[in-house]
């Protein structure tokens, strides 16, 4: 016989944020991504990536057409949006799945919302030159990301008074930027950017303190699958990274991210059922 979930405050307020943890699954077109460039580089491959990550309970795609890798170089405005837009259209025509666009750039932002994206995935946090104009003319959620630097310099000996602090005071400067343009702060997320300008000493500090981010009273994005802090610590290889990318995940929703970004959509999901199986049995 079946034991009856526990019913407490505690797990159910635990419950109620893991029901709305969202998996964004992570869709690059560029031939140089750290991870998986070039392989859906093509509308075929790309939309058969789609179709795949639907099936296994993608929330939200994320569809990069610039690599931010550490030392990417820059790809033209012209080219992002000639890699992005068409992909974007015949997805929103052909699926009913939120489309997130990955990009630093206004043009790209005025194209994509446009044509239905239905969220910008930016690493600069609107920084950029008339990205706030963009973003503020429209109602479209907006994931302000922190980066020291630029991908290209941002790993040459990044250094922080306090990481936490520093990034926290970043947010509230950018928070601060976004409703003076009119942005509406229900729109925003935030998210700390794991391996943009940072140590691997710094990167398992914020995941960490994680939690301290919650200050910020916004949802939280915790971007880190398969990245060079887990290769540096397990000494793996990109492809190796699934079990420390899960766990990573696992922590960073533990301690209050509300979307996780994702290469491995199904693994992720499981991950997350067994978190809520559990949540339903702590007194």
């Amino acid at each position: 016989m079946p034991i009856e979930p526990i019913s407490t405050e505690s797990n159910q307020k635990e419950l109620a944020h893991l029901n709305n943890v969202q998996v964004m699954g992570i869709l690059n077109v560029t031939p140089d991504s750290f991870s998986d460039g070039g392989r859906f580089s093509t509308f075929d491959a790309a939309l058969k990536q789609v179709e795949l990550m639907i099936e296994d309970g993608v929330d939200i795609v994320d569809i990069g057409g610039e690599s931010t890798r550490p030392g990417a170089i820059e790809v033209s405005e012209k080219d992002e949006i000639a890699r992005v837009i068409p992909l974007l259209k015949i997805i929103k025509s052909r699926f009913d799945i939120p489309v997130s666009i990955d990009t630093s750039k206004a043009g790209v932002m005025s194209e994509a919302i446009l044509h239905g994206a239905d969220m910008i995935n930016d690493v600069r946090a609107l920084q950029n030159e008339g990205c706030l104009d963009v973003v503020a003319q429209s109602h479209i959620s907006v994931c302000l990301m922190h980066m020291q630097g630029m991908p290209r310099t941002m790993q040459a000996s990044p250094h922080y008074k306090d990481i936490i602090d520093d990034i926290l005071s970043f947010f509230q400067h950018r928070i601060e930027s976004c409703e003076t343009k009119g942005i509406k702060r229900e729109c925003l997320i935030v998210d700390p950017g794991f391996g943009f300008g940072k140590t691997l000493q710094h990167n398992y500090q914020m995941l960490a303190d994680f939690a301290q981010f919650k200050k910020l009273n916004l949802p939280l994005l915790a971007g880190i699958s398969r990245k060079s802090m887990l290769g540096d610590l397990l000494n793996r290889d990109v492809k190796q990274r699934l079990s420390g990318s899960l766990t990573a995940a696992i922590v960073a929703v533990q301690q209050g991210a509300s979307i996780v970004r994702v290469h491995d959509v199904a693994e992720s999901v499981d991950a997350l059922k067994v978190l809520k199986a559990v949540a339903q049995y702590k007194s």
